[in-house]
């Protein structure tokens, strides 16, 4: 056996019957729904309780993500958008043009983080131009969190199917 054969064989590209590709996929849901806009949502459930201190923590917080995320928008985003969208690109051709299962398991990553990403900017605009503060900033943020949540169950099943279908007909024509 040569290295690179013992190197593939370490790697295992058949992502949806590994384990780790699950395990992969908790861990990205878990941490994306932890942090909205810069916030972690133990803040922003704090801020919501009691106020004070940890409601100017949160605003000044979701503040500064917000002005930094919209301001990098605004110089390069067009290289960003034409970057992420090449790339989306790629990975949709290598996995569902080229049948690669490893493209497959990123795009289906990619895909939804790419939503998230827009709907996260989008929510930063909309803070930048409302001003909003407060209770109705916590429910903007919780109402994201949300959404990213819903999105992260429709994500999990449609992934889930797909590797099952996968799995199955791979072990089935050989």
């Amino acid at each position: 056996m040569s290295i690179l054969e013992s190197i593939v064989r370490l790697i295992d590209m058949r992502s949806f019957s590994s384990i780790w590709f699950w395990i992969a996929v908790a861990l990205f849901w878990s941490s994306v729904t932890q942090t909205i806009l810069g916030a972690s949502y133990d803040l922003i459930i704090r801020a919501r309780k009691s106020g004070g201190q940890a409601l100017k923590d949160l605003e000044t917080l979701v503040e500064i993500n917000t002005r930094r995320s919209t301001s990098v928008m605004r110089r390069v985003g067009h290289w960003i958008v034409a970057f992420v969208s090449a790339n989306l690109a790629l990975l949709f051709m290598l996995a569902f043009v080229y049948r690669l299962e490893l493209a497959q398991a990123i795009f289906l990553l990619m895909l939804p983080l790419t939503i998230i990403r827009i709907m996260s900017l989008r929510l930063s605009f909309r803070i930048e131009r409302t001003h909003l503060h407060g209770d109705q900033l916590i429910r903007v943020l919780l109402r994201h969190r949300l959404l990213i949540q819903f999105l992260g169950v429709i994500t999990i099943f449609v992934t889930a199917v797909w590797g099952m279908l996968r799995v199955m007909t791979a072990s089935v024509l050989g």
